[in-house]
């Protein structure tokens, strides 16, 4: 008899969110992770009474009522909005993209004028058929509004030009016709009140936890203590690196105290010029309507991941998906369960990595 029923890797959303199912029916796990925190990403940490988004700003969104009941039955979500605001060079627009940005970009006031001119700078630009992501943008929304607001916002993200970049990843770029700041379309959005450890310290009551633990430096005698292993982490790495390691983007976050009680008046402003190097300001009291003497801001850098580095976005091209297809082959011919952003190299929000873990759940249990 093994002395768990799972050894879980990774104690971020997902092996936090199977940890508590599996608990739930009976299981004794074992959670581990390699920083000295629980949250993965989520991970908020107290600095002059506001809870710090340690990396960068995770807001929680959804339509789907079942997953915001499921997290609110850890911790009540309050009614935060996310209404980004982006800086180019000293200008000001508010964003998703909406009535209220073509008003400031052009001073139109009608949704007809606004479609108007969007129309006359795409036909002007000529694309039919858009091959890259700066030629999808223009024909979403103009040149104008590329030039300002995506091109050098885009291109410092991702360390490439936008010529370079595929089309897909601008696809789905909000564009409405009203005069609305909410960013999401989501019928539910909001921050947990107290910061989203209670979320995870909800999620994993019941199991044990070993913090500051890499799974890589003991990994026969910590596989040797449960009958299941379940694993979060990078998948290239569980195999040794051995067709090559997949690439990600990675972020580099400088944390400040400032001694005033509201520094810029919003939760996020995105700074959109290629000179400005950081992408955006986030000052953390506005996710949680703080009124705390003093503020704490971050500014964000995007980089190049290396080896060490946290890997945050993937870089889902043809070369990487075709890596990443080679590991899934392999994980399927091993008796583990691989879960979460780093095991299934995807981009997951917050909510898509909650329903995730729960259908695997359900399955692994023979419930679906």
């Amino acid at each position: 008899m093994k002395q768990y029923d799972y050894l879980i890797v990774g104690a971020g959303l997902w092996g936090s969110v199977f940890a508590h199912e599996a608990t739930k029916r009976g299981k004794k796990c074992l959670v581990i992770d390699r920083r000295p925190h629980i949250g993965g990403n989520t991970y908020c940490e107290s600095t002059e009474g506001i809870n710090v988004h340690v990396y960068g700003a995770h807001i929680f969104h959804t339509n789907d009522k079942e997953i915001w009941d499921y997290v609110n039955s850890f911790v009540e979500f309050n009614r935060y909005t996310n209404s980004p605001v982006a800086n180019y060079k000293s200008e000001l627009y508010n964003l998703p993209f909406n009535m209220n940005t073509f008003y400031q970009l052009w001073k139109v006031r009608t949704p007809e004028e606004a479609k108007a001119k969007i129309a006359e700078q795409v036909q002007e630009a000529g694309i039919k058929n858009p091959q890259n992501l700066e030629e999808q943008a223009i024909s979403l929304v103009g040149t104008d509004m590329y030039e300002k607001l995506i091109k050098g916002y885009t291109e410092k993200q991702w360390g490439r030009k936008a010529t370079e970049l595929p089309a897909f990843i601008i696809k789905r770029l909000p564009v409405r016709f009203t005069y609305d700041n909410n960013y999401f379309n989501d019928r539910y959005q909001g921050i947990p009140m107290g910061g989203y450890n209670k979320l995870t310290e909800g999620l994993l009551k019941g199991s044990e936890l070993r913090l500051n633990v890499d799974f890589f430096q003991h990994r026969q005698e910590l596989s040797n203590l449960a009958e299941t292993l379940v694993y979060t982490g990078k998948i290239d790495e569980y195999f040794d690196f051995q067709f090559g390691a997949l690439e990600y983007r990675s972020l580099r976050f400088d944390h400040q105290v400032l001694d005033t009680d509201n520094y810029q008046g919003n939760a996020v402003v995105n700074y959109t010029d290629a000179e400005t190097p950081y992408t955006r300001i986030l000052e953390h009291k506005h996710f949680e309507f703080g009124t705390q003497p003093k503020t704490v801001v971050t500014h964000e850098y995007p980089q190049e991941w290396t080896p060490g580095a946290e890997p945050y976005y993937p870089i889902n091209d043809e070369k990487n998906d075709s890596l990443f297809r080679r590991y899934k082959a392999l994980a399927e011919r091993e008796n583990v369960i691989f879960g979460g952003r780093l095991a299934e190299y995807r981009y997951y929000d917050m909510h898509q990595v909650i329903g995730s873990a729960l259908k695997r759940t359900r399955v692994h249990f023979g419930e679906e």
